[in-house]
């Protein structure tokens, strides 16, 4: 079990960033709305899109976890300020949807980044 928790705490979080590829990637309408108002569109939109690939694979292999997470933290932490700055929480009437999967992925992140923290070259 102590194994098993954290490898489905990093699928989940993977998952999480490479589900929401196919909307940053097709230029999915929201995806476009989102990214065009807070002044990012399109390169905002595609080049998020390339660090949360990035980061959905780092978190999947082992030694490189700790650089998928901090990675994820980052990305998702500027989604939040965005949300909180200019976005509002609730985007075309989602409910928060968003910003609530960014919250959690957010914290699952630093989850993953403590249980891995021996993994840091520079700590």
């Amino acid at each position: 079990m102590k194994k098993i928790l954290p490898l489905l705490l990093r699928i989940t979080v993977a998952i999480i960033l490479i589900q929401t590829l196919r909307f940053k990637f097709t230029a999915h309408p929201d995806s476009v709305y989102i990214f065009t108002k807070v002044g990012l569109e399109p390169y905002g939109r595609i080049g998020t899109g390339i660090v949360e690939l990035i980061s959905g694979i780092l978190l999947l292999i082992p030694k490189t976890v700790w650089i998928g997470a901090i990675l994820t933290l980052g990305i998702i932490g500027g989604a939040i300020m965005m949300h909180v700055t200019r976005l509002g929480i609730e985007i075309n009437n989602d409910g928060g949807t968003l910003f609530i999967t960014a919250l959690l992925t957010f914290v699952l992140s630093a989850v993953i980044l403590w249980l891995n923290r021996k993994e840091i070259k520079f700590f």
